[in-house]
């Protein structure tokens, strides 16, 4: 089920490298045609899977905009999001003054392309929003930012449907958590990588949408993945090992792991740390 797709955004939390550990947790077969992701992320798990259907959705609307360009414009968006990984752009001064653009545009194509170059040039790789939902990341002095092009394409050839392809079917919708969770119904396979419950104070990646996500939203998601596992879908959880989300995912199966950091504020502070699995299924 496995097809090495490695996403082409960086992402807090991205979960490529634990790829294995998720796949042995996600039923497959005739029975299990969808997956629905209400948290895309970086899209690691739906690149990394063959369902015949996905719905991979987030809150996120300048997150999906890069996807369904991809999806409608192909390579002609790739080339677009070249034109500003050039040395030139590679500066402070363009970096906010592309941000400040970034924050007022209207031009869909724009903001999409913007923020792939934001994503390899800001600070971490972060996607971060301010409370008045303007991104804020600061500008991340990397001496030659990547550009990945190559995991671009070989996104755009499993998004692209072509005559008589057995390629996946796939949308890409702006949504709330909630409302993605209630489209499940029975053989669904529902994936969630919410905002983490914090280790500490500070190692928090709650903003990553102008909404955030607290305690509240955190046991609403537990509950939903109840109601989904009566409705006959199977869900799979993704968070830190912590006190609260073992309570909150008490009825689940729990599978506890170490994963290593790979985007952190404090470059010392990328050790490893408790995450767990939690299994919702009839």
């Amino acid at each position: 089920m496995v097809s090495d797709g490695k996403p082409f955004l960086k992402w807090a939390g991205n979960k490529y490298r634990i790829m294995p550990e998720i796949l042995a947790q996600l039923p497959t077969g005739k029975g299990h045609r969808r997956l629905i992701e209400p948290f895309a992320g970086s899209a690691a798990v739906f690149l990394n899977t063959g369902y015949a259907d996905n719905i991979v959705a987030d809150a996120n609307a300048d997150l999906i905009g890069v996807y369904q360009h991809l999806q409608s414009e192909g390579e002609a968006f790739i080339e677009f999001c070249r034109w500003f990984f050039t040395p030139e752009n590679n500066c402070p001064e363009q970096y906010y003054e592309f941000r400040s653009t970034f924050n007022t545009t209207t031009d869909a194509r724009l903001k999409a392309a913007l923020f792939v170059y934001f994503n390899r040039h800001g600070y971490n790789g972060l996607c971060r929003y301010n409370q008045k939902g303007g991104f804020n990341v600061p500008f991340g002095k990397y001496k030659t930012p990547y550009f990945p092009e190559k995991e671009m394409k070989a996104f755009v050839a499993k998004v692209t449907l072509k005559p008589q392809s057995q390629s996946p079917r796939v949308v890409f919708q702006v949504r709330s958590f909630e409302d993605t969770m209630l489209m499940a119904r029975r053989g669904d396979v529902v994936y969630c990588d919410p905002p983490y419950v914090p280790l500490t104070e500070t190692a928090n990646f709650t903003t990553y949408s102008s909404g955030g996500f607290g305690p509240a939203e955190q046991e609403q998601l537990a509950e939903l993945a109840k109601f989904c596992r009566r409705q006959g879908a199977t869900v799979l959880i993704s968070n830190h090992d912590t006190p609260f989300t073992q309570d909150v995912y008490a009825s689940a199966k729990i599978t506890s792991l170490q994963v290593r950091r790979f985007i952190s504020c404090n470059g010392s502070d990328r050790g490893k740390a408790k995450e767990l699995l939690a299994l919702f299924a009839g």
